[in-house]
């Protein structure tokens, strides 16, 4: 099928549309391969999802795995990916502390990239800031987490949006932000975050 003749407006839908229209009960290589094709007609290279992930997804929808094949094409797949490496669990934030190192470790690919002028991993650094920006506003708005943790993941959000704004002040804004009496006064025990 060509691109254009896709309905699909959202990358997830397009996933689950390619799975209904190949028309089969289980999932292995040639469907993962179709839709990770059609997404990256669509959305383009940096929008395809590992297989496993991709998988899943159908599974959730009521594909049957065929699991040694979707296992051998995310082995293969996690082994072609360069950038690989670099972000596995780069992103972290359940402390203050990992939110501070995870965005410094993400700083330090972003200045690593630039000095390179590899523009693709340099997305890869703001696509996984961005992440985790809207991770921590995702539990900063959902009501059945406690308030204290909402709270924390609201302020964690702002430091990614820091960030994503201006990536060379952020040591410097994040040490004013810990030593403020508002960050002292919400979080008392929060103020090793820099450390």
């Amino acid at each position: 099928m060509k691109r254009n003749e896709w309905k699909s407006r959202t990358k997830r839908e397009l996933m689950i549309e390619v799975w209904e229209q190949l028309d089969c009960e289980s999932v292995g290589a040639r469907e993962l391969e179709a839709v990770t094709e059609a997404v990256r007609e669509r959305f383009g290279d940096g929008a395809v999802e590992s297989p496993t992930r991709v998988a899943r997804l159908l599974a959730d929808e009521g594909a049957e795995l065929r699991h040694a094949e979707v296992l051998d094409m995310d082995a293969r797949w996690r082994t072609q990916d360069p950038y690989g490496a670099a972000f596995r669990n780069v992103l972290k934030f359940s402390t203050f502390e990992e939110a501070a190192a995870s965005i410094r470790r993400l700083d330090n690919l972003r200045k690593q990239f630039r000095r390179k002028e590899d523009r693709e991993g340099l997305r890869r650094v703001q696509e996984t800031v961005l992440k985790g920006k809207q991770r921590a506003q995702m539990i900063a708005r959902n009501p059945s987490v406690n308030e204290r943790k909402r709270a924390e993941k609201a302020e964690m959000a702002e430091w990614f949006t820091v960030w994503l704004n201006q990536p060379e002040i952020f040591d410097d804004w994040l040490a004013l932000r810990l030593a403020s009496k508002d960050f002292r006064a919400r979080f008392p025990e929060g103020e090793r975050a820099g450390t």
